[in-house]
């Protein structure tokens, strides 16, 4: 956990330089990283030994994490009661103005085909994610100022590493313009799929795939994966692979032991090596942005641990389009505490329930308190 001087000023500042750098972004993008002598002082003091007199503890309760969604959890009309809040407006009519499109009139009407194209699907769910934090703003103001860590599902990490200030607002949605167009042209090369899949004690998932990956081989796919893209919770998984690499898993699904698979709402095997083009346009995006060093703890999907320093960012972040998301080992990392420690609020903001809904599978007493955000 980090210490309680910390939890008093970076929620608050993370969400605070964010939404300025929001508003500045297209008028003067070159200082939307703010007064670079004013944060190197907060961070000094931060670094300083607490005061107990002056900065009384805060009860764990009173803190919050959170939680940002990535693809799948797009659907059309999302957004629409965000709309109430003019802060939330405000973030879509930036987002248009940076993408030079409307992406709010996809997120409202579609049509299904072109909201779940990876293009738009990516800028959908970070923008609806970012405008969710407006209502929660608006309603519990003391969650955003009480704020102590952040992660994200995959794009999700992005919303995180936005929010927490490491890089603004209008350059993100660049940058997640050029993950999302790089990764859909690595769908289109290569026919990808991924599937949820529910197993037991006596399933021996890594077989199965190489047993799918193989049958690929011996039928001349070229290059073919099949392999784990997301660890979730406890027997269950996210498959990512050639379609012919899931629908042999599909097919021979009683004989591999395999109880339950679910094919996802997207348009390749993301987080795998069929993502490998995507991985030179987004490391060069990235390293034209002025990255900071995040101001809350944001942990990284590609070990579970928190990001270190802006230097971190460039390194690990670009490993996530072929990396495996740890998302269990991070829920582990993020919630850990001494036996009988109470837990902070969790709010899961954006499109849909899945993260918090896998928050109970892995720390059922954290997610007695957890609230959604919808987007």
């Amino acid at each position: 956990m980090l210490a309680v001087r910390k939890t008093r000023v970076f929620g608050n500042l993370s969400w605070s330089r964010w939404r300025s750098d929001a508003a500045k972004a297209t008028t003067d993008s070159a200082s939307t990283l703010g007064d670079a002598n004013k944060r190197q002082q907060l961070l000094n003091e931060l670094a300083e030994p607490m005061d107990q007199k002056r900065r009384p503890a805060i009860d764990p309760k009173e803190t919050s994490v959170m939680l940002f969604p990535g693809q799948g959890t797009q659907y059309v009309g999302m957004a629409k009661d965000l709309l109430r809040f003019p802060g939330a407006r405000h973030i879509f009519e930036l987002a248009n103005q940076v993408l030079n499109y409307d992406l709010l009139k996809i997120c409202l009407e579609g049509p299904r085909e072109k909201l779940n194209r990876t293009e738009h699907a990516q800028l959908a769910v970070m923008v609806s994610s970012l405008a969710a934090l407006e209502q929660l703003r608006e309603e519990r103001p003391h969650a955003i100022e009480n704020c102590v860590a952040a992660a994200g599902f995959s794009l999700g990490e992005i919303t995180a590493l936005v929010y927490a200030g490491a890089m603004p607002f209008d350059k993100a949605v660049k940058l997640v313009q050029v993950r999302a167009t790089a990764m859909q042209a690595a769908c289109d090369r290569a026919a990808g799929a991924m599937a949820m899949i529910l197993y037991g004690p006596d399933t021996n998932l890594g077989e199965a795939c190489a047993k799918a990956q193989q049958w690929c081989l011996d039928r001349g796919v070229e290059s073919p994966y099949c392999g784990i893209a997301n660890y979730m919770y406890p027997h269950c998984k996210v498959v990512a692979g050639n379609v012919e690499a899931l629908e042999f898993l599909e097919k021979n699904a009683k004989a591999l032991k395999i109880r339950r698979m679910k094919r996802l709402a997207v348009s390749g095997a993301f987080h795998t090596p069929l993502m490998q083009t995507a991985v030179e346009p987004f490391t060069k995006a990235l390293k034209s942005l002025s990255l900071q060093d995040p101001i809350i703890r944001v942990y990284s999907n590609v070990d579970g641990k928190p990001y270190r320093n802006a230097r971190n960012i460039l390194v690990q972040l670009p490993k996530q389009i072929v990396r495996p998301v740890k998302w269990e080992q991070t829920l582990h990392e993020m919630y850990e505490r001494k036996q009988g420690a109470d837990f902070p609020r969790t709010f899961e903001c954006g499109p849909g329930k899945g993260l918090l809904q896998v928050l109970e599978k892995v720390n059922a007493k954290a997610a007695q308190s957890c609230l959604n955000v919808s987007a």
